[in-house]
Formats: C-alpha cells, sequence, structure tokens
C-alpha cells in the first residue's frame, strides 16, 4: 500500500533510527495505550466523556499521520496532525490521570515517542523539500 522507495529515498534527520526499531516500539506502545484504556474503563468516574473523546482522536489521527505522511507522501500536511495528535494524547493523559493516575503514567511512553516523531517529521520536512 505504502512506496517504501519513496521513504527510503528522503533524507533522514539527524538521530532517525533504523527502520527495524520502529514495529517493536510500536507494538509495546499500542500494548500501554491499550492497558491505559483498560485501567479507565475500570475505574468508576461520573463524566469520562472527553476522556473517550480524546481518546478515540488520538487513534484516529494516529492513523491518520500514517495515511497522510507514508500514502499521500505528503510531509507538511502530515506535521499537522502529528502536532494534532501531540495535543491530544496530551490531553487524553490529563484526562486519564484525573480519573487514574496509572492511566495517564502509562501513557508518558507513547506522547514522548510521538514528540520524538514530531522532531523526525520537521526534520523530513525541513530536509527533503
Amino acid at each position: 500500500m505504502f512506496n517504501s522507495i519513496w521513504y527510503h529515498s528522503l533524507i533522514k534527520p539527524v538521530l532517525s533510527p533504523p527502520d527495524s526499531i520502529f514495529a517493536p516500539v510500536w507494538s509495546v506502545l499500542y500494548f500501554t495505550i491499550f492497558c491505559s484504556l483498560v485501567l479507565y474503563i475500570s475505574k468508576p468516574s461520573k463524566n469520562k466523556f472527553f476522556g473517550y473523546l480524546y481518546f478515540i482522536t488520538q487513534l484516529l489521527l494516529n492513523a491518520f499521520w500514517v495515511y497522510v505522511f507514508f500514502g499521500m507522501q505528503n510531509i507538511a500536511y502530515a506535521l499537522y496532525i502529528i502536532i494534532l495528535l501531540d495535543v491530544f494524547v496530551l490531553l487524553t493523559i490529563k484526562d486519564f490521570y484525573n480519573v487514574t493516575k496509572q492511566a495517564g503514567l502509562v501513557l508518558i511512553p507513547y506522547f514522548i515517542w510521538i514528540l520524538f516523531a514530531t522532531y523526525l517529521n520537521t526534520g523530513y520536512l525541513i530536509l527533503n523539500r
């Protein structure tokens, strides 16, 4: 579905990890994201509407970023999406943390990784204009 030739032809920013890192890291992160949701769901609270809204939004933005960056090969548009993703993951962490600290804390590595991905996306944009 995605053109790996295009991706491999890009000039990579400093600190770009090898391709072999991404699958294991994302496997762990998706597991922690799932664990965070389970913790959040299992804790009784009066109003979780925004927590669920933020969570679903960040998941959709995550998937949309992959499509825009790799599928559409639009690095600039992908940067806007990943910045929104950063914001919605932070909102999710804040809301989850307010319901159960563990659910919020489990998302911290995910947030750090997407901040790193934001750096990479920015680097790809600058280096491949």
